[in-house]
């Protein structure tokens, strides 16, 4: 691996990682929807390529809710998000409860942090 491939993964995951932790902390005060705005600033502010800024926000988004869903799940006994999952898909499975509220978060910010790289793209001269 060269130096160059090193730097554009070490951005990449500075990109994820400031995501996770600058939604944690939004989201502490702010709504849900704030991951979206998370993602499309930072990926203003560390300019990234449409589809690894949508890739790396998706996932950003993703492992964070999953941890939180994960934490809070166990800490009610599976008890709401087994009636959940029979409410709304018809299935009692807490975890895939979990999977499909962090894949629509994932997508939230990942489109979110996609528009900010297309904002981006089209700014530069030509």
């Amino acid at each position: 691996m060269n130096f160059s491939t090193y730097i554009r993964i070490m951005k990449s995951f500075a990109h994820f990682l400031l995501i996770l932790l600058l939604a944690y902390v939004a989201g502490m005060v702010l709504p849900w929807w704030s991951v979206a705005l998370v993602a499309f600033l930072v990926t203003l502010l560390m300019p990234l390529s449409p589809g690894k800024s949508f890739f790396s926000a998706f996932m950003g988004i993703f492992v964070l809710w999953m941890i939180l869903a994960f934490y809070m799940d166990v800490r009610n006994d599976h008890l709401l998000a087994n009636r959940m999952s029979e409410m709304i898909l018809k299935v009692r499975s807490a975890p895939l409860m979990g999977v499909v509220g962090s894949f629509i978060g994932g997508l939230v910010a990942g489109f979110a942090a996609s528009s900010a790289a297309f904002i981006r793209a089209a700014k530069k001269p030509a």
